[in-house]
């Protein structure tokens, strides 16, 4: 990649921090031009002030469908592509099922589901136009195994599963494709409220690091790496382990 104008161009949400944003330095030290966008962009502003040319900023609420396809619109008038999207962008809110209102389940679907599905359905046609496209969907291991007190934040990425691998199916004789994402489970301000002992979470800045260095893959699954891929191959077939482990949560509901 030589110059700005030859530079892959990628789409990343939620950005400006955690996972999205270690992805975010790593992609543009790595030669991509890269559109943050958040609800928040205090951390993508900083970065793009000392890469004006290769990193945007956009605010963006991606449950709504206006502020989505405005972002998509300025990213192609003033890149001309859209090669990559990475659909990052979730809300995990700690709270049992019978706790949870109907407001609550309808916003964390919004979000993390619908939301990557509006960016979806905006940016593929750019990619068919183009001739070639990735869209990454990033998941999680509740989606797997599942975990309480999380259910709808599980139940979103069960989706986001299902969704990627049908319509992975439907993509299989044109130039674009999808993949699922998995990272492995890191120190992000949603992932310390839950309270996970600091021994089981890794820094998100590496997690986001490693997660670019595959954005080019094409793999149905893409792992963090190997520690993240056998975890969550022993956990859905040794489901005691998950009952273990996730026991901590129940005894704070009894408290």
């Amino acid at each position: 990649m030589n110059s700005s104008e030859e530079r892959r161009v990628v789409v990343l949400t939620g950005a400006n921090e955690g996972i999205g944003y270690g992805m975010l330095t790593a992609l543009v030290e790595n030669g991509y031009r890269v559109a943050g966008l958040d609800v928040r962009g205090d951390a993508i502003e900083s970065l793009q002030e000392s890469h004006p040319e290769t990193v945007r900023y956009y605010d963006c609420d991606v449950t709504a469908d206006a502020d989505v396809e405005r972002v998509v619109r300025e990213i192609i008038d003033e890149w001309g592509r859209i090669d990559v999207l990475v659909n990052n962008a979730a809300v995990l809110n700690f709270g049992f099922f019978d706790e949870q209102t109907e407001a609550d389940m309808d916003r964390v679907f919004a979000v993390n589901f619908f939301g990557a599905v509006q960016l979806i359905r905006a940016v593929l046609p750019h990619m068919r136009a183009q001739d070639g496209g990735i869209i990454h969907n990033v998941s999680s291991g509740a989606g797997r195994v599942g975990n309480p007190g999380l259910t709808g934040y599980a139940a979103t990425k069960g989706a986001i599963e299902s969704f990627t691998r049908s319509l992975r199916h439907e993509l299989r004789h044109e130039p674009v494709t999808c993949t699922i994402m998995h990272p492995r489970l890191a120190a992000t301000r949603s992932a310390k409220a839950l309270g996970y002992p600091e021994s089981q979470l890794s820094d998100p800045d590496d997690v986001g690091r490693k997660l670019a260095g595959k954005i080019e893959s094409t793999r149905t699954v893409i792992y963090t790496d190997w520690v993240t891929r056998i975890g969550l191959f022993v956990a859905q077939r040794v489901p005691s382990l998950v009952t273990r482990s996730t026991e901590r949560f129940l005894r704070y509901r009894k408290r």
